[in-house]
């Protein structure tokens, strides 16, 4: 004979985080925090980025390497916060929190800002999956990209943001330009503009020797 006591029931294959996050997310769903209508528009061309990340981790190391191969001007701020475990959902809710009131009273200007980290388990990207993360990215006054662990992760920061991207590195290939491609852009431009000039003088020129 066998006795089972049993504490918790769940289904198989969706476990209790999973089916917190399903909750969360339609809770905010409903209360409109995914709704395109309220999303920020990235800046095309920023001079400053806000990386809310871990100063230790592979995200920042690949952000910065592409950042500065494809937009070295770019200055980028780094605010350091944990990114996995207890204690870190409420450092990077509070970081972003600061920030809502960043370019009110210090400099430089930040025109975006990244909320980041590598890949991992449901249980180590779970702080990005906290309402309180949530709230604080839908009441920043700033456009904020989610760039949270691989293309198939998906958290509640990604639908909040004002814009998802699969991967840090991703993140970096978007949010600037490419430097060699602006050059390549306006050596384009400024051979149409002497073409363009020339030809106004020329035509000009033959309209006075005419009149002439």
């Amino acid at each position: 004979n066998y006795q089972l006591i049993v504490d918790l029931v769940q289904d198989k294959g969706l476990g209790a985080l999973q089916a917190k996050f399903e909750a969360l997310k339609r809770k905010l769903d409903v209360e409109g925090l995914f709704d395109a209508s309220a999303k920020k528009t990235i800046p095309p061309f920023p001079s400053t980025i806000c990386l809310v990340t871990s100063p230790t981790g592979a995200a920042l190391r690949d952000m910065l390497s592409v950042l500065g191969r494809r937009a070295p001007w770019v200055r980028v701020l780094l605010y350091p916060v944990r990114v996995q475990g207890k204690g870190a959902a409420e450092e990077i809710s509070q970081a972003l929190q600061h920030l809502a009131t960043w370019n009110a009273r210090e400099l430089p200007v930040i025109d975006t800002v990244v909320v980041t980290r590598g890949g991992g388990s449901l249980e180590d990207i779970w702080p990005f999956n906290e309402e309180k993360v949530a709230r604080a990215i839908s009441e920043l006054n700033l456009p904020v990209v989610s760039a949270i662990g691989h293309e198939v992760d998906f958290t509640i920061s990604d639908f909040v943001a004002d814009l998802r991207v699969p991967t840090p590195s991703a993140a970096a290939e978007i949010i600037v330009p490419d430097a060699a491609d602006l050059r390549s852009r306006i050596s384009q431009m400024a051979l149409a503009l002497k073409r363009g000039t020339g030809t106004a003088i020329q035509r000009h020129a033959d309209h006075i020797e005419v009149m002439g």
